[in-house]
């Protein structure tokens, strides 16, 4: 199931999300100061490509560095992307069968904001290692 959620997620705006973060990575990695958050943005790329399974989870040792970096983004990056999780939810969730990809939207919202500081994991991994999840993403068995 969570590869036929995936797909679906894929077609219908996750392809899209996928390419505004691959942008706002390649803007980040043309100007040579700003790779962390190249290499954070890329990271959300490829979260928004397959998102049905995985979570996002904060990093235990994360710290003042990931505060600042936070506050950086929001500023360069986050509210616009937030602002596209936002618009492509409201959109997915005009019909039945997309309310579940507009809840994951919504849920990406926070993270779009704040990147920095967090893991993007296995959701079976996440419970194993005890993990606290943040942004769950709808998830079945399958």
């Amino acid at each position: 199931m969570r590869v036929l959620l995936n797909v679906i997620w894929l077609v219908f705006g996750g392809l899209w999300l996928a390419l505004g973060y691959a942008l706002v990575a390649l803007v980040m990695f043309i100007l040579i100061i700003t790779i962390p958050f190249g290499i954070a943005a890329a990271r959300m790329a490829l979260f928004c490509l397959w998102p049905f399974g995985r979570t996002l989870v904060r990093r235990p040792g994360a710290g003042a560095g990931s505060l600042i970096g936070n506050v950086i983004w929001f500023l360069l990056a986050g509210w616009w992307l937030a602002l596209g999780h936002l618009f492509s939810g409201v959109v997915m969730c005009l019909t039945i069968i997309g309310i579940p990809l507009g809840l994951a939207n919504f849920k990406l919202i926070p993270v779009s904001l704040t990147p920095f500081g967090r893991d993007i994991v296995d959701i079976d991994q996440a419970r194993r290692m005890g993990l606290t999840v943040d942004a769950v993403v709808p998830t079945t068995r399958g």
